[in-house]
């Protein structure tokens, strides 16, 4: 049975949680790879150097987005897809652990899990703004 008074703020940790940990993914984008440098291992895997950009605007606004709960459930729904990218273009090939060399599927498809809850079980308690009113 769900505890409906404590619910929200498990999801609100779940959130502010997923949220930091995509800050933390873009500003190793930007502070330690840097942004060109994020855009030519794009390319390398045979990916628009563009898409880079793009994978860190998402990663930044959806990271503000869970940590604020500003339409949590659609910026977790939006991330999905830049760690199923993750997983297919880098860590598939290293298989399951994330401890192997190259870092395997592990630990995005668990962060994968997290999103899905934060979709389905709502924005949380102490939202910006609720993605849908009761």
């Amino acid at each position: 049975m769900i505890d409906l008074r404590t619910a929200p703020f498990a999801i609100l940790v779940l959130r502010v949680a997923l949220g930091i940990l995509f800050l933390a993914h873009a500003g190793l984008k930007i502070f330690v790879f840097t942004p060109a440098g994020t855009a030519q291992f794009f390319g390398s895997l045979g990916l628009p150097p563009a898409l880079a950009y793009l994978t860190i605007v998402v990663e930044l606004a959806g990271g503000v987005a869970l940590i604020a709960g500003f339409f949590a459930r659609i910026a977790a729904v939006a991330l999905i897809p830049v760690l199923l990218g993750a997983i297919f273009t880098v860590h598939a090939a290293a298989g399951f652990f994330f401890t192997n060399p190259n870092g395997g599927w592990e630990f995005p498809a668990f962060w994968i899990v997290g999103l899905v809850a934060v979709a389905l079980g709502g924005d949380g308690a102490h939202s910006l703004r609720p993605t849908l009113k009761a």
